[in-house]
C-alpha cells in the first residue's frame, strides 16, 4: 500500500501505518506467553484481540486500495507506473485471502483451542508450506515440502520428486522401482530403504517385479525367521549402503543449497531441487570418469 501511495499520490483512501501498534502487541504477546502467573492467559487473549483488530483494519484498507485501483481512482498517467499499480493490486488480491485465513486460524487457536484448522497456512509467502514431523528430539518438526531422492550406483541420483502433499513412505517404494526401470531399462538387483517404506505387500510386489533382494527392515516383526533374515550379511550391507545414501541428502543441502529454496512457489521449488541434483550428478560423473 505504501508503494501504491508513492505512485498514485494522496487521492482516494489514505494509508494509516499500524506497524508500531502491531510491534507493541507482539511484545505484549511475547511477555504474556513467557509469564507463568494465572493472569497471563487473560493478558495473552487481550493482546491477541488487539492484534487481530489491527490486522482486520489493515485488510480493510488493502481491499479499498485494490478497489480504487480497479475503479481508476488511484492511477498514474505514466504507462509503466500504471502497470506497476496493476501489479501491486494483483499482489494485494492474492495475499488478502491468505491473511484472512491466518486471522481465522488465530481466532480458532487462541479463543477456541482448535490447533488443527483445515488447510492451515504456515507462511504467507509460501502458503503451500507443510509441517513435517521428524520425531527427533532436537528437531521434532520442520517446515517445507517433502522431497524424495532416489540414488543408484556411484552416487548418481536417478529420480527425485517434490510432493504437493506428503505421502506415506510405504506408498513410495513400488513407484520408485518403476522409475528405476523406466530410466535405466532394468530392474535393480537390490532395493534398500528405511523401515518407513516397509509393508508385506511392498516386499511381495517388489520381488514379483524382479528385485532379487529387498532390503527394507521391519522393526516391529515378532517372527524369528524374519529377524534372522535381517541379520544376514547381504541385508546388513544393504542397510549400510542405504545409510550412506543419507550422506547424499546432506551434500545436496550443504553444497547445492537444498536446505532452502531460493525460488518461490511450488514450481520454483521443483526447479531449485532439480538444478541442485543436476549439479551434484555432474560432479559425481566427473569423478567417475576421471
Amino acid at each position: 500500500m505504501k508503494k501504491i501511495g508513492n505512485i498514485a499520490g494522496d487521492v482516494g483512501a489514505k494509508l494509516r501505518d499500524r506497524s508500531r501498534s502491531v510491534r507493541l502487541r507482539m511484545l505484549e504477546i511475547a511477555r504474556a506467553a513467557r509469564s507463568k502467573v494465572p493472569q497471563s492467559q487473560e493478558k495473552l487473549n487481550k493482546a491477541y484481540s488487539k492484534l487481530l483488530e489491527a490486522s482486520s483494519r489493515v485488510m480493510g484498507q488493502a481491499k479499498r486500495f485494490s478497489e480504487e485501483i480497479a475503479q481508476g481512482i488511484k492511477r498514474s498517467a505514466d504507462i509503466l507506473r500504471q502497470a506497476a499499480l496493476e501489479g501491486l493490486r494483483k499482489e494485494i488480491d492474492a495475499i488478502l485471502p491468505c491473511v484472512r485465513q491466518v486471522v481465522q486460524q488465530t481466532k480458532a487457536r487462541i479463543f477456541g483451542g482448535d490447533t488443527r484448522s483445515e488447510g492451515k497456512i504456515l507462511s504467507l509467502f509460501e502458503p503451500s508450506t507443510e509441517v513435517i514431523r521428524k520425531g527427533k528430539a532436537g528437531k521434532p518438526n520442520e517446515f517445507g515440502k517433502m522431497v524424495k531422492v532416489q540414488e543408484a550406483e556411484n552416487q548418481i541420483v536417478i529420480d527425485y520428486e517434490v510432493y504437493q502433499q506428503r505421502p506415506a513412505d510405504s506408498d513410495l517404494l513400488i513407484p520408485s522401482l518403476q522409475a528405476h526401470q523406466e530410466k535405466l531399462g532394468c530392474t535393480p538387483h537390490l532395493a534398500a530403504a528405511d523401515a518407513g517404506f516397509y509393508s508385506a505387500k511392498n516386499e511381495k510386489e517388489a520381488k514379483e517385479n524382479g528385485v532379487k533382494r529387498v532390503c527394507v527392515p521391519n522393526h516391529s516383526t515378532k517372527s524369528a525367521e524374519r529377524k534372522r533374515e535381517q541379520r544376514k550379511r547381504w541385508f546388513r550391507n544393504g542397510q549400510k549402503w542405504r545409510t550412506g545414501c543419507e550422506g547424499r541428502i546432506s551434500v545436496l543441502k550443504r553444497r547445492h543449497g537444498l536446505h532452502r529454496s531460493r525460488y518461490k512457489g511450488d514450481e520454483g521449488m521443483k526447479r531449485w531441487v532439480g538444478l541442485g541434483i543436476i549439479a551434484d550428478n555432474l560432479i559425481n560423473i566427473g569423478h567417475l570418469k576421471s
